[in-house]
């Protein structure tokens, strides 16, 4: 689907609106003041993926997007293998980084995705009147490249192109470095860009 100009500002507008929420949800559950970059919109080749997911290990908290578009795409919660320590060490009150990613890890990690996506499309939802619920999150640790491309290979629908959403959430008291991604399918992603065009008609 190709985007006017018009579109990708309507996009990176919804972002940054579900971001924002996210962003506060995290702040919360850390107690520490979190900051967001300007959401990115952008189509990428899946042959050049690697070029925008690198090829660090991370920790990717994935849910598949549900409501009134059966199999929508999804959606990620991506933080590196660091800073999910960081994450979980400061939710569970520990400090020793070098250690394995262990089953109390995962379930934290899984709890902060589960939060944080929700608040995100909730935040979506009501200025859309669109609902897409989160499924239960899958927890993926791996190089942050496999990981996306296992997701895309997952997807409905067979795609050559995908649009990323993504916007960084940093925390800087905590050195913790995650991403908010939204991939959708091509059905979902029409729903919401003629959404939005009904929205910004009244103020055409």
């Amino acid at each position: 689907m190709r985007l006017s100009e018009v579109q990708k500002d309507a996009l990176q507008e919804l972002g940054n609106i579900g971001a924002a929420h996210a962003a506060t949800t995290l702040s919360q559950m850390l107690n520490s003041t979190v900051e967001m970059s300007v959401p990115k919109v952008v189509a990428i080749d899946i042959a050049r993926l690697s070029d925008h997911i690198g090829e660090d290990p991370s920790a990717m908290v994935a849910f598949e997007l549900q409501g009134e578009i059966p199999h929508g795409g999804y959606v990620v919660f991506y933080v590196s293998r660091d800073s999910a320590i960081r994450i979980t060490n400061t939710m569970l009150g520990m400090t020793e980084m070098d250690r394995a990613l262990n089953e109390m890890d995962e379930s934290a990690l899984r709890e902060v995705g589960n939060i944080m996506v929700s608040a995100y499309l909730d935040a979506t939802a009501e200025l859309l009147g669109f609902v897409m619920l989160p499924s239960p999150p899958s927890l993926v640790v791996d190089m942050a490249h496999a990981a996306m491309q296992s997701l895309i290979a997952q997807m409905a629908e067979d795609v050559d192109e995908v649009l990323l959403f993504r916007t960084d959430l940093i925390c800087a008291e905590h050195k913790i470095d995650s991403d908010i991604i939204l991939m959708p399918e091509s059905s979902s992603l029409k729903k919401i860009v003629l959404l939005l065009e009904q929205m910004m008609k009244p103020a055409a």
